[in-house]
């Protein structure tokens, strides 16, 4: 049986989202120094889309990260393939990732750059799968909450491939 494509999430709707979420993120570093720090590659649309809605002056650094391989399930082990090989000291850091299931990655990678001693760590995500969550963590900026339901698109991959999608969707069989 052939899969279907089924939009969850527009592309009109990730830009207005992504300009208020740019707005809140601005007020909130007012003042500060930011880093924001990308993990790829699922997040790399989200967060350029996002830093460019950002008004303060803003650090862009990335970290390769994987707990899923090519599967549709993280496998419970959160890999650093590439770390930064800056000081964080003086920084308040914003993690951003593209989704937040099982939390694993966000609290292995938040717990990580917070022994860096930066001033702060919190967390951005695009999209946020609360009923999957196996960590005791929750984002401080969320685009959207969504069900229990594979996504691709936007940065979300499937296979490698289909991150070029403007709009989040899910396969409808």
């Amino acid at each position: 049986m052939e899969k279907k494509w089924k939009v969850l999430i527009s592309e009109e709707e990730i830009k207005a989202k992504i300009k208020e979420l740019g707005k809140r993120i601005s007020d909130d570093y007012k003042d500060k120094k930011l880093l924001v720090i990308s993990l790829l590659k699922g997040s790399f649309i989200f967060t350029a889309d996002l830093v460019r809605c950002i008004e303060v002056p803003t650090r862009i650094e990335f970290m390769t990260t994987s707990s899923y391989g090519h599967g549709k399930e993280t496998s419970g082990k959160v890999d650093i393939i590439s770390d930064l090989n800056i000081s964080l000291e003086g920084y308040d850091v914003l993690i951003v990732d593209d989704i937040m299931d099982s939390g694993l990655t966000m609290k292995v990678i938040k717990e990580h750059l917070q022994s860096k001693n930066p001033n702060s760590v919190k967390s951005c995500v695009l999209l946020d799968k609360p009923e999957r969550r196996k960590a005791d963590i929750t984002p401080d900026y969320v685009g959207f909450t969504i069900p229990d339901v594979f996504v691709v698109g936007y940065g979300l991959n499937y296979g490698d491939y289909y991150r070029n999608v403007p709009h989040v969707f899910t396969f409808d069989n």
